[in-house]
């Protein structure tokens, strides 16, 4: 047994921290590249990579640049609302709807020009990092662990991985860089700071309006070039986030493979194919029934290998024309039913199956084609 006076070990006196905690995901087994379907589904519900300094930046500037135009027109509306009052003082009374009414009014008018340049700037920073609008409810949607959260996960995300290391690194760069350009700025100034003391009071009220001004875009224009590299960061992180598992691969292809669209996709991209091989298929083709000029449809049957009779290749005019060229070549019966050709070309894509109901009249033509070739 250890004594009591025994010392212990460094790295039992260290807290215990999870090395689980700065895993990454290749290390949890998510080694495969997100889906097409896994980043539609997270952005319908409004999970993207974007960068908050982008919109920081311009919800800064925008409104700063409207400041700067609209700062004479605002300045005669401040003035007007004090003559306003100042008018008023000894005669109206403080209950007076008229003087609320009046001050509502002028505040409305002078404050909605900077709001709205806001809620327009900060619009066009989430549009240009979603590449698009989305809208979506799911993100303000009460949950238990928005109202309860897991302070482990919290940790583990803010403290200990390259996330919150890199906030922290970000948070002390901008800080950093702010401190500097306004140091700068204010040293630049610093003869004209010390000359207001020999001039008026408005004078020093514009000058000072121009240097806070100044140091605003500055500001502003920091956080967008901050944007920059943050945006590449959270992308990398989000995709990191994003990636998947080999089962869960194969997990949404099964949920996938029943969905009509994907099923439409593949049949399209399948018929794609068998259109660029034509000339094989028919000539692999056991017989091309035709109409006999303007319908062409090659069909071939392999009872060891197909469950029915398959349509091989289809084609109307002049496509019917080279079907029936390849055949000629390659020495595929041709056969004239056009009751037949005309169903089949409409009712059957090209890698299916031929139906049941043409089953009869189908089997009397390659009953036909194979007694002609000896089968």
């Amino acid at each position: 047994m250890m004594a009591e006076n025994e010392l212990l070990p460094a790295q039992d006196l260290l807290p215990k921290i999870h090395l689980q905690w700065f895993a990454s995901a290749e290390d949890e087994g998510r080694t495969e590249d997100p889906s097409e379907h896994k980043l539609r589904k997270a952005r319908e519900e409004g999970r993207i990579p974007k960068s908050q300094e982008l919109t920081g930046g311009l919800v800064l500037l925008l409104p700063v640049l409207t400041l700067i135009l609209l700062a004479p027109w605002l300045l005669r509306g401040c003035v007007q609302i004090i003559r306003f009052y100042m008018d008023r003082c000894t005669t109206a009374s403080i209950t007076d709807g008229e003087l609320l009414m009046e001050f509502l009014y002028a505040m409305v008018r002078m404050v909605l020009p900077i709001t709205a340049t806001a809620v327009v700037a900060g619009i066009t920073a989430n549009v240009i990092q979603n590449k698009g609008f989305i809208f979506t409810t799911k993100t303000i949607e009460p949950k238990m662990s928005k109202i309860l959260p897991k302070f482990g996960e919290y940790f583990k995300k803010t403290l200990f991985s390259f996330e919150g290391a890199f906030n922290v690194v970000k948070s002390i760069v901008k800080v950093a860089v702010i401190f500097i350009a306004a140091y700068l700025l204010i040293r630049s100034e610093t003869p004209q700071l010390i000359s207001l003391m020999n001039t008026n009071f408005w004078d020093g009220v514009v000058f000072i309006a121009e240097t806070t001004a100044k140091l605003l875009i500055i500001t502003s224009i920091i956080f967008i070039i901050i944007a920059i590299p943050d945006y590449i960061v959270q992308k990398k992180r989000f995709m990191e986030s994003m990636k998947m598992t080999k089962q869960e691969v194969k997990q949404e292809y099964k949920e996938l493979e029943g969905d009509p669209l994907v099923k439409g996709r593949l049949r399209q991209y399948m018929h794609e194919m068998l259109r660029r091989n034509i000339p094989a298929a028919v000539a692999k083709s056991d017989v091309v029934i035709t109409n006999p000029t303007h319908y062409a449809v090659a069909i071939q049957y392999d009872s060891t290998t197909m469950a029915g009779p398959m349509v091989m290749a289809k084609g109307v005019d002049a496509l019917a024309r080279r079907i029936r060229e390849i055949a000629t070549e390659n020495r595929v019966p041709l056969v004239e039913n056009r009751p037949l050709a005309r169903a089949l070309y409409a009712e059957v894509e090209i890698g299916e199956m031929v139906p049941e109901n043409y089953y009869q009249a189908l089997a009397v033509i390659l009953a036909n084609v194979y007694n002609t070739k000896g089968k």
